[in-house]
C-alpha cells in the first residue's frame, strides 16, 4: 500500500492572531467548512507561483506558454497574462473558481452554505455528470455547462395525478 502525498502545509505559527481573523473572514464569505480547505487552496496556488519563478529564471517560453495557458483556461485571467501576472495571484482568486462558489453566483442556491448542500447531495450536474466535490475548479469551458437536476416530489406528483 502506497502512502499518500500531504496535499496541503499547514500554517507555521498556528497562533497568530491576523492570520485566523483573515481565515475567518475567508471562511465566511466563500461558506467553506474548514480552514484545511483555505490550506489546500493556497498549497495548490505556491505551486502555481513556484512553477512561475522557476520559468521565469529558466526562460523556457514553451513551457511558459503551457502554465497561462492553463490557468486561462480555468478562468483565473480574463486577457492574456504574464509570469508576474501569476505571481500576482491570491487565494480568492482560485476560490472563485470553486463549483460551490459559482453555483451561488449563479443563482442556483440562496446561500453560500446552501450551495455546497446542493452540490454534496447530487443536485449540480455538469455536462450531465453529478460532481459531488464543492472544491472542484471549474474551467471557463464547463461554467456554461451547469445545470440543477430535475427532481421531482412525490408530493406534487399525487397531487397532479389526482
Amino acid at each position: 500500500m502506497r502512502k499518500l502525498k500531504n496535499q496541503l502545509r499547514k500554517p507555521r505559527r498556528p497562533w497568530d492572531k491576523e492570520r485566523i481573523e483573515q481565515e475567518k473572514k475567508i471562511l465566511k464569505s466563500y461558506g467553506l467548512r474548514r480552514k484545511k480547505e483555505i490550506w489546500k487552496t493556497e498549497s495548490i496556488l505556491r505551486a502555481f507561483r513556484r512553477r512561475a519563478r522557476n520559468l521565469a529564471a529558466k526562460k523556457n517560453e514553451m513551457e511558459e506558454k503551457k502554465l497561462l495557458d492553463r490557468l486561462q483556461k480555468l478562468g483565473v485571467f480574463e486577457k492574456r497574462a504574464t509570469l508576474t501576472d501569476v505571481l500576482g495571484l491570491t487565494a480568492e482568486n482560485l476560490l472563485e473558481r470553486r463549483l460551490q462558489t459559482i453555483v451561488f453566483r449563479k443563482g442556483f442556491a440562496n446561500t453560500l452554505k446552501h450551495s455546497r448542500q446542493l452540490i454534496t447531495h447530487g443536485h449540480i450536474l455538469i455536462n450531465d455528470k453529478k460532481i459531488i466535490y464543492p472544491g472542484f475548479l471549474v474551467s471557463k469551458e464547463l461554467e456554461s455547462n451547469i445545470s440543477t437536476k430535475i427532481t421531482i416530489q412525490k408530493g406534487k406528483e399525487a397531487l397532479e395525478s389526482g
